[in-house]
């Protein structure tokens, strides 16, 4: 490989002199002599056959050449800082990528702000997030799919060498719009026992691609409507489109306002769920984000 004409010593000089405007600022932050600066750049012009400099008074400007190499220059500058840092913690135990699936019921707010706080902390790091439905977390995390699955139902699964930490419990109501032709009977659960087969379903399926898959709340009747995420069963039944369970916490003020109705169904349908890791897995950044988690207040929000 032929030798490259442009190092990164001479990206961050040129870095340097467009931000402080002088080869001699650039050289006090730099803590080096001004004709170190100047060779430097007097060297790479010759390599590169232009000019990326041009006096303008006591400035220092760069020339539209100048600041293609500054712009682009600057990305290689991040992308190598982010090398090297990727390089150290690898070297200690870090990974470098985290993928997390959080079930459709879980409770996103809280998730974040955790994030939040971990990436503060480990910014080099790259978290990939995924939703996941039923079993689905469970077979992702089973099959080396995801590091940590956030939110998933019980019961756990046997004999998988998962580690477990339980979570607040989710409290699924059954919902219909205001508007829906059977809304009427949604005080009295006997009525609406009554008309309930007649009603579509609005679900989300089971993410679950290798195991056996499962199905919760209202899933038995006339017709389905499924959707791919908690956002859009919310929007469906707030259409109108059927009945389904929604998570209390989502639809506070749904209910509060009138524009969701919570059907007198028993029995109440909580849903257990679970922050699961595999027991192989000992990299200290699950290590680290896992505390967090379990420190958090998963009632909140």
């Amino acid at each position: 490989m032929s030798k490259m004409p442009i190092t990164i010593e001479a990206l961050l000089v040129i870095d340097a002199i467009d931000r402080r405007q002088s080869f001699a600022k650039a050289a006090e932050e730099m803590n080096k002599a001004t004709s170190a600066l100047s060779y430097i750049m007097q060297k790479l012009e010759e390599n590169l056959g232009i000019t990326l400099f041009e006096r303008q008074g006591r400035r220092s400007v760069l020339t539209a050449a100048g600041k293609v190499v500054l712009e682009e220059g600057r990305q290689i500058l991040q992308a190598s800082s982010q090398l090297v840092e990727k390089a150290r913690e690898t070297s200690t135990g870090w990974e470098t990528h985290l993928k997390i699936a959080i079930e459709s019921t879980g409770n996103y707010k809280v998730f974040f702000t955790v994030l939040q706080d971990f990436l503060k902390e480990h910014p080099s790091i790259e978290v990939e997030v995924t939703e996941c439905v039923l079993s689905g977390g469970w077979d992702a995390l089973e099959h080396n799919q995801i590091d940590l699955v956030v939110g998933a139902p019980g019961p756990i699964p046997l004999l998988k060498g998962f580690r477990s930490v339980p979570m607040a419990k989710a409290e699924m109501v059954p919902v219909i719009a205001a508007h829906h032709e059977y809304a009427e009977f949604a005080e009295d659960g006997k009525s609406m026992l009554a008309v309930l087969s007649k009603i579509r379903r609005i679900v989300i399926p089971d993410t679950s691609k290798l195991n056996v898959t499962r199905s919760a709340g209202l899933t038995n009747g006339y017709q389905k409507l499924y959707v791919q995420n908690m956002d859009q069963k919310m929007a469906a039944l707030r259409a109108g489109l059927g009945v389904g369970h929604l998570p209390r916490k989502r639809i506070v003020e749904d209910l509060a306002n009138g524009t969701l109705l919570e059907l007198k169904l028993d029995p109440a349908n909580d849903l257990e769920s679970f922050l699961a890791w595999k027991i192989s897995n000992k990299g200290k950044a699950l290590r680290a984000l896992t505390q967090l988690l379990e420190q958090a207040d998963w009632s909140d929000g």
